[in-house]
């Protein structure tokens, strides 16, 4: 089942933008359809936003 950006807030709270939510479940959904793993894609959609918020 394919993430939406409403799930990004239940998996990381620095997910804090409606823009940041779309990134991440587009690289969630990516992760997933690549690996087949869920809990990588979420851990590989955490990782980018947090390197984006730290950016910010």
């Amino acid at each position: 089942m394919p993430w939406t950006p409403n799930d990004a807030e239940r998996h990381t709270h620095k997910a804090t933008t409606p823009a940041l939510q779309e990134l991440w479940a587009k690289v969630a959904n990516e992760a997933l359809e690549r690996t087949g793993d869920e809990g990588r894609a979420i851990r590989e959609a955490n990782a980018v936003i947090a390197r984006q918020a730290d950016a910010s």
